[in-house]
């Protein structure tokens, strides 16, 4: 071999490049508050979907109830010293650690089925306004910004002062609370969206409008709009959770956290503290978990931050 020849070509390696879901748990789970927060989401999550196998005590269940225990402090034991309660208990005997795990469930299913249904309405609305634009949607952002220019508890309250209380009452209150919400963020989103080279395409190819909402300019919506889903869950959860604690939210024989809250208000001041505090904590810890995955979701989903 000739010492003066000329090494043979390395052929370059191909570097794969990380698909984007790959990209975004990367980014995601970068953070260590967002991974705090999440593991606090599915901890609060799956304690409420298991409650009925893993609580002490069914605390709707009358029969099982003793009033001789009630307002017992945290570590109590009952009469019979067959059950220890670890968070103490209310004013009508019921183990504190089963109500707020069965609490949890109320809040929650109230806060997810607001949103899931907040979310279908307001990005319906919103893409509609963009897309057709004119008188429409002059209309329908008038109307969200009517929606938006009054606070969010006092439309609850009128709202539920005509309907009534109850579970479902409370969702559709929500649910009118926050598509204005997700109608605006679709809307601006969409306007972007709509003079970009692929829905022309679309539109020349003839593809119906409902097709190209749903299967064009909706899916490059979705990054805005799941961070507003994920902020609005905690702001549905602690806005029921105040129209509970005022007496006109979830009914008694379904309490939710803010019932809980509500129920031990009372006795603050005579020193048996647990009744509220717990719950409390449980709904802090609840909406912290939800806003620190939801800050941080906007930071990964913000398309200024990839340039």
């Amino acid at each position: 071999m000739n010492p003066t020849s000329n090494p043979p070509a390395v052929a370059p390696v191909a570097i794969k490049e990380a698909g984007p879901w790959r990209r975004f748990l990367g980014d995601f789970f970068a953070s260590k508050l967002a991974v705090i927060g999440l593991v606090l989401l599915v901890i609060m999550i799956g304690s409420a979907l298991l409650a009925p196998w893993i609580a002490p005590q069914n605390p709707y269940d009358i029969g099982t109830l003793d009033i001789t225990d009630a307002k017992l402090p945290p570590g109590s034991s009952n009469m019979d010293d067959t059950m220890t309660y670890w968070l103490g208990t209310d004013g009508q005997a019921r183990d504190v650690l089963s109500a707020i795990l069965y609490g949890m469930r109320t809040s929650l299913m109230v806060g997810f089925v607001s949103v899931f249904f907040a979310f279908v309405i307001g990005a319906s609305v919103g893409l509609a306004a963009a897309y057709f634009g004119g008188r429409l949607d002059a209309l329908l952002m008038r109307i969200a910004d009517i929606q938006l220019s009054f606070p969010s508890i006092l439309v609850a309250l009128i709202l539920l002062s005509i309907l009534g209380s109850g579970v479902d009452k409370v969702i559709i209150s929500l649910i009118v609370v926050q598509w204005a919400y997700f109608a605006r963020a679709a809307r601006g989103a969409a306007l972007v969206e709509r003079g970009k080279e692929y829905v022309e395409a679309a539109r020349c190819m003839s593809l119906g409008w409902g097709r190209i909402l749903l299967r064009h300019l909706l899916p490059n919506c979705m990054p805005p709009l799941i961070v507003i889903a994920t902020i609005d869950l905690a702001h549905a959860i602690a806005l029921e959770a105040t129209l509970s604690f005022l007496g006109v939210g979830v009914p008694v024989t379904q309490p939710s956290l803010g019932m809980l809250i509500s129920n031990g208000f009372e006795y603050l001041l005579s020193g048996r503290y647990w009744i509220s505090f717990f719950p409390g904590i449980a709904l802090a810890l609840t909406i912290i978990g939800i806003n620190l995955v939801g800050d941080h979701l906007r930071d990964v989903l913000n398309p200024r931050n990839a340039l």
